[in-house]
């Protein structure tokens, strides 16, 4: 199966540089992340295309033969247009579809309102990959506590893994010695750097700590892994696509993902 989508190639990228599984089936991808088997996207079908008008329960049939044990359902779509199926298939199947926006730039220049406060550095010690986690739970508030946290911790160690690798790394923006915003640049060493995860404490918002913290990523990438594409997919509706805009990423497609309720 030859994946179009740019979001779901550096997905793939990252996924497999952790120790991901892919599978080719006949018109899906099977990807499978033992290290983390909660985490949806790491544990999903990519389809080559949008499900057919009236096929969408038998490809949540597929989904839970190819994970018999999982919890969620998860269905990536491969395409650049937001494509996703008929709609009313999609919501009697009990599928909500969510859409990301695809940006992309080469380089990026200064933020608005830079900060200059703060502390920019790649993560060193156990205390900084700790903070992280917690970082991560402080920004993502509704889900049980423990359970986040197992999904975090290992997410998080498998971005610790990548940077020990030589395949990016995890930045943070530092006061005092706490962290206040952090993110992930990875790479397969090819031209191509996703970013991950990138958060900013909700006490901490509004500092110009995220756009900076973006900013100087970029240039270390390119500057140490000769990085000439940079990727990073953002909710539409969200206020941080404008951050990223006005940092020089320009949408460049849209990303789609089916979810069922957990069971």
């Amino acid at each position: 199966m030859n994946v179009t989508s740019l979001a779901y190639r550096t997905d793939l990228m990252l996924l497999t540089l952790q120790g991901s599984h892919v599978e080719e089936r006949d018109d899906y991808l099977v990807v499978r992340s033992p290290a983390n088997p909660t985490f949806h996207w790491g544990n999903f079908l990519l389809l080559a295309a949008p499900p057919a008008p009236c096929t969408a329960t038998a490809r949540i049939d597929t989904f839970r033969r190819e994970f018999p044990d999982a919890a969620h359902v998860a269905l990536g779509v491969d395409g650049t247009t937001g494509a996703a199926g008929d709609p009313t298939d999609l919501a009697a199947a009990g599928l909500s579809v969510e859409r990301s926006t695809v940006l992309t730039a080469s380089t990026l220049h200064a933020p608005p309102r830079p900060n200059t406060t703060a502390s920019f550095r790649i993560a060193e010690t156990d205390d900084d990959w700790a903070q992280a986690v917690a970082l991560t739970e402080a920004t993502n508030p509704g889900y049980d506590p423990a359970a986040y946290r197992e999904f975090a911790t290992h997410r998080l160690a498998g971005f610790r893994d990548l940077q020990a690798r030589g395949h990016g790394a995890w930045f943070g923006a530092f006061e005092d010695g706490r962290l206040r915003a952090g993110l992930g640049l990875f790479t397969d060493g090819q031209g191509l750097a996703r970013y991950q995860t990138v958060t900013t404490h909700p006490a901490h918002r509004n500092q110009g700590l995220a756009s900076t913290l973006v900013r100087t990523a970029a240039q270390h990438a390119q500057t140490h892994w000769s990085t000439k594409t940079l990727v990073i997919v953002a909710d539409p509706t969200y206020l941080a696509i404008n951050l990223y805009r006005a940092l020089g990423f320009t949408d460049t497609e849209t990303q789609v993902q089916l979810q069922a309720d957990p069971v």
